[in-house]
């Protein structure tokens, strides 16, 4: 089997990137396939003996089948969880595209079916005044899994963020929706829009879980799709 990756992009900050990441892994795990998750870039650490984690990084570093470090899921990590980029200035280290994928790479070399990579926060967070992270998966050649946070206004981030990664190049693989608001009103008809005017196939839909273990968020997901291009 050819290698599968894919960048797992939102349509919003907290609208579940790392919940569904993790349940695409597990449901890619309970087809006995080898994974591995990716977060290169994480703000909003907390200080350990070990160094800082992000516990977000941490379940992927823990969901994925592949025994990889801390360092190798997370090698960027900010303690204050504010945009990477003013992290990155109030401590004078500039980030770069280059530098993350460069990471990226060097765990991509492994042999494995299955990899995940995990943005952070929506498709145009900035790493510097010239570059955004949606440069990332342009240098890794990766498509998109959209992560969209079911709430209001989740039409138009979505359909945005779809339009403009189709406009850097990139080819929306899938996508999923997530319910962030168990009290969104039409929730039915907003999910029903998205799949009329989503090319993309939609690989599950995630409700609101109170405890969103991988496991569970795994029994609405189907990776099928992201196997038959």
């Amino acid at each position: 089997m050819a290698k599968k990756k894919f960048f797992i992009a939102g349509t919003d900050t907290d609208v579940g990137k790392t919940v569904v990441t993790a349940g695409l892994l597990q449901a890619a795990n309970n087809r006995q396939l080898s994974t591995i998750g990716l977060k290169p870039l994480a703000a909003g650490c907390e200080v350990t003996d070990q160094g800082l984690r992000n516990s977000d990084a941490l379940l992927l570093q823990k969901t994925a089948s592949q025994a990889l470090s801390y360092e190798q899921v997370n090698p960027v990590a900010f303690e204050p969880p504010i945009a990477p980029h003013i992290a990155a200035q109030r401590e004078g280290r500039m980030l770069s595209a280059e530098r993350l994928a460069a990471y990226c790479r060097g765990v991509l070399l492994q042999p494995c079916d299955f990899v995940l990579i995990e943005g952070a926060g929506g498709w145009r967070v900035p790493l510097n005044p010239r570059e955004t992270l949606a440069v990332l998966p342009k240098a890794l050649g990766t498509p998109v899994i959209l992560v969209v946070g079911m709430r209001l206004g989740c039409l138009n981030h979505a359909l945005l963020t779809a339009e403009t990664v189709a406009k850097d190049g990139l080819r929306v693989a899938g996508w999923v929706a997530n319910r962030v608001d168990p009290d969104m009103s039409c929730y039915q008809e907003n999910l029903d829009t998205l799949k009329g005017m989503f090319r993309a196939p939609c690989l599950g839909e995630v409700p609101y879980l109170d405890d969103p273990v991988p496991e569970r968020v795994a029994e609405y997901l189907d990776i099928s799709p992201l196997f038959e291009e």
